[in-house]
């Protein structure tokens, strides 16, 4: 069984128009013959300059990253959400592996909430890895704004032991309930009693483990500072929950904080508006330490720009490492139907085909979620999602490229291998 690894449906006209959108294509591949008042208003933005959009419509390569997987990733004209091969949107097991969930971890609530879910959250990969830069632990960790729990579960592979988790979102607890194991606070941080909720778990973790250092995690939703958002604005409320977070960071007292947002807090009303985060988050700690980061150089399947605000003791923050372990695709050359990239190496960044290309294909609006998989792992990062090799066995080791996988990319012939043919060599 493979969970959650359904289609979504499409209409008529979108299954016709992702018909035409060539590997790393895009809008422009349809012709204009295809009746859409969408791809109408698209046309007519570019013709007057006012962006590419180069994103709508995209169909993924099957030899580079994915663009950032968004909420909105069941759609084939809100981003790059075309599949690299079958004509139909990724499925919510496909997009939560570019996202570095593995096949176990089960999504809970309808499709909408899924999606919300699984493009809400810190791809758990990258989790670890903050983890392991923060040279702490492992420890105890709280995680606000938790979602579906996937910088939590980057923490518990690290080691970590979770206190608490708490979310406004009640599908997102009841996926985090079902696959962390960890107490749950439902409600508004704005509300006292939720806060007082929060503290009091808190307090008990540090009298069952005094030794241990606990930190807080989380970052507000990022819908009010994403660049996405065409209306960004102060007056969203979401982009003043940072002064709740700023709150329980006061009365908790952790030995760190890890702050986790989108870039688009940075630039936010001429960097105002950071600025006056930075001051909120600096009046609770000695020093503070502001990293950005892609996803795509910390063996995620994924572009994905984050910016990462650690916050704690001075000396603390003068040891924070967060390194690459894989290199953001590197393009050499550019032509119609996209980048031309250099070879791959062992510090190439994982691609799609390399993160989905064991799982079965189906058709848009099929539930594939009985199927079986049709072959055994082809890569290290399949071995990963299907639980045959640990996180920290991928960190240390993200791809062998003895595997007769990567052949089809480094020769000319392009002929693909079939299932069982497929071998793995570590």
């Amino acid at each position: 069984m493979i969970f959650n690894h359904v289609a979504p449906a499409l209409s008529e006209l979108d299954t016709e128009m992702i018909s035409h959108v060539q590997p790393g294509g895009n809008w422009k591949d349809i012709p204009e013959s295809v009746p859409s008042n969408r791809l109408a208003g698209i046309r007519k933005s570019f013709a007057e300059g006012k962006g590419s959009r180069s994103s709508y419509y995209g169909r993924l390569l099957a030899d580079d990253p994915a663009y950032t997987i968004s909420t909105f990733f069941p759609r084939p004209g809100n981003g790059s959400n075309i599949h690299y091969r079958d004509d139909r949107t990724l499925t919510y097991r496909e997009a939560a592996r570019l996202q570095s969930f593995p096949d176990s971890f089960v999504f809970t609530g309808s499709k909408s909430a899924v999606a919300t879910q699984i493009g809400n959250a810190v791809p758990p990969l990258l989790g670890m890895q903050i983890a392991d830069a923060l040279k702490l632990g492992p420890g105890m960790f709280i995680d606000l704004f938790a979602g579906a729990g996937g910088l939590g579960l980057g923490f518990e592979w690290a080691g970590w032991l979770p206190v608490v988790a708490s979310d406004i979102d009640k599908n997102a607890l009841e996926t985090h309930s079902r696959n962390l194991d960890c107490p749950v606070v439902l409600g508004d941080i704005t509300d006292e009693e939720i806060k007082r909720r929060i503290v009091e778990y808190a307090s008990e973790a540090r009298k069952v483990h005094p030794e241990m250092p606990l930190i807080v995690l989380g970052g507000p939703p990022c819908q009010g500072f994403s660049t996405a958002n065409a209306r960004r604005s102060a007056d969203d409320v979401r982009n003043w929950l940072f002064r709740e977070y700023s709150d329980l960071i006061s009365q908790i007292q952790p030995d760190a904080f890890v702050f986790e947002n989108v870039p688009g807090l940075l630039n936010m009303q001429g960097g105002r508006f950071f600025r006056m985060i930075q001051t909120s988050l600096k009046e609770t700690v000695e020093a503070i330490r502001v990293e950005k980061v892609n996803s795509a150089s910390f063996g995620v399947p994924q572009r994905r720009n984050r910016v990462i605000i650690f916050g704690g003791k001075r000396t603390d923050m003068e040891n924070v490492s967060l390194e690459a372990i894989t290199d953001a695709p590197e393009v050499v050359a550019r032509s119609d139907r996209g980048a031309i990239k250099q070879g791959i190496n062992s510090r190439s960044s994982i691609m799609v085909e390399e993160a989905l290309g064991d799982l079965p294909s189906v058709a848009a609006g099929v539930d594939g979620s009985l199927m079986e998989y049709p072959c055994q792992p082809q890569t290290r990062y399949q071995q990963l999602m299907r639980g045959q090799v640990s996180p920290r066995e991928f960190l240390q080791f993200p791809r062998d490229l003895r595997n007769e996988f990567y052949e089809r990319f480094e020769h000319s012939s392009g002929d693909s291998l079939e299932g069982e043919d497929i071998l793995v060599l570590f």
